[in-house]
């Protein structure tokens, strides 16, 4: 039998948090020990924000549906389903949903996602 040249995600990791945000990673460091890309579903609730951060990776987002606020070296823009954007590594920027529905989308990091890379404020 020959070795599989692909791999099917059905179980990602849904990574433990405190505010309300559901993350699925499929491909990153805590799923599969990939350095370096990660891609995670992400359903952030009515109200969600999180700290500002200046993470050394390239953040993609697609929306998937509603609306998600992003403010970027202080200029603010919100991003609605079918919309995508990509965030330079090294930039302050912070992420939230301010709006009345829940905001789903794709996020993906390059390299992947590290607690030690994204450089979260207090």
């Amino acid at each position: 039998m020959k070795n599989k040249k692909y791999t099917i995600q059905n179980s990602p990791f849904v990574v433990p948090t405190t505010d309300g945000k559901l993350i699925e990673e499929h491909v990153g460091l805590a799923t599969d020990g990939n350095k370096d890309i990660s891609i995670a579903h992400m359903v952030a609730p009515a109200g969600w924000s999180e700290p500002f951060q200046t993470p050394e990776f390239d953040e993609y987002t697609y929306i998937i549906s509603g609306k998600k606020q992003f403010i970027i070296d202080d200029e603010q823009i919100v991003l609605e389903a079918g919309q995508s954007i990509k965030i330079e590594k090294n930039t302050r920027v912070q992420y939230s949903n301010p709006f009345t529905v829940a905001c789903e989308y794709i996020a993906i990091c390059t390299p992947a996602f590290s607690m030690d890379l994204v450089n979260r404020e207090d």
